[in-house]
């Protein structure tokens, strides 16, 4: 099983639905497991009663949330069970690059967040409005998460323990319940058409710093030439 990646460097092509189909499904899966997540900070708190959480507890919590997102995340592209027409290799590359734009998407909502308290406080700053967020730790967390998920591209058997079996089993159990299934397969559809805006706003953003650098140019050109006729006319 270890040699398996490796020897399986070839990249299938794939079609445009198969792409989609392969972000709408792990969509399906984030979503289920942050309803698994759910529950277990619902129990969390319930046990710990009202005490509050300090800033280092909540960031031990989120990571190691996001640690098990990864491995979830390898072993359903391992097996490939995200879509069936794709070989593990390819799968793999996809989810590992899905995975990231799904953490940098909760590090933008953290950043939103942090700011809008940020607002509020200066706008009451008697009702004590405050949100626990540190960026450097929130990059450190992301960052071994897709640590995880690289170093069990090289050693893929330690993905498979009792947790992450549980997780995958729980996942397809709820996935193919009737009802409960065609909700998160909704909130999965979502999921596609967000990552898709966020692929769309990064293009733009790309070609749009393009454009600016070569009006900047062209400006810069303009005034050189402007100068130098200035210059032959004294």
């Amino acid at each position: 099983m270890t040699l398996k990646i490796i020897n399986e460097v070839h990249l299938t092509i794939f079609t445009p639905v198969e792409l989609l189909d392969f972000i709408f499904r792990l969509g399906v899966i984030f979503a289920i497991y942050g309803f698994l997540w759910g529950i277990f900070e619902l129990v969390f708190k319930i046990v710990s009663g009202t005490r509050q959480r300090s800033q280092m507890e909540s960031y031990v919590i989120r990571g190691i949330k996001y640690i098990l997102l990864a491995l979830v995340t390898f072993v359903f592209c391992y097996q490939k069970d995200v879509n069936d027409s794709m070989n593990s290799t390819t799968q793999l590359i996809l989810g590992g690059i899905v995975l990231l734009t799904y953490f940098i998407g909760k590090l933008q909502n953290q950043q939103n967040k942090n700011q809008m308290q940020r607002v509020m406080g200066m706008m009451m700053p008697n009702q004590g409005i405050s949100h626990a967020f540190n960026n450097k730790a929130e990059i450190l967390i992301i960052a071994i998460a897709m640590g995880v998920f690289g170093m069990l591209i090289l050693f893929p058997n330690y993905a498979y323990n009792d947790i992450s079996k549980w997780f995958v089993a729980s996942i397809l159990d709820i996935e193919n319940t009737a009802i409960i299934g065609f909700i998160f397969k909704v909130i999965g559809f979502f999921f596609l058409l967000n990552l898709l805006s966020k692929f769309m706003q990064g293009i733009s953003f790309i070609l749009g710093r393009n454009q600016l650098n070569k009006n900047t140019n062209n400006r810069n050109s303009q005034s050189d030439d402007q100068f130098d006729d200035y210059e032959e006319i004294n």
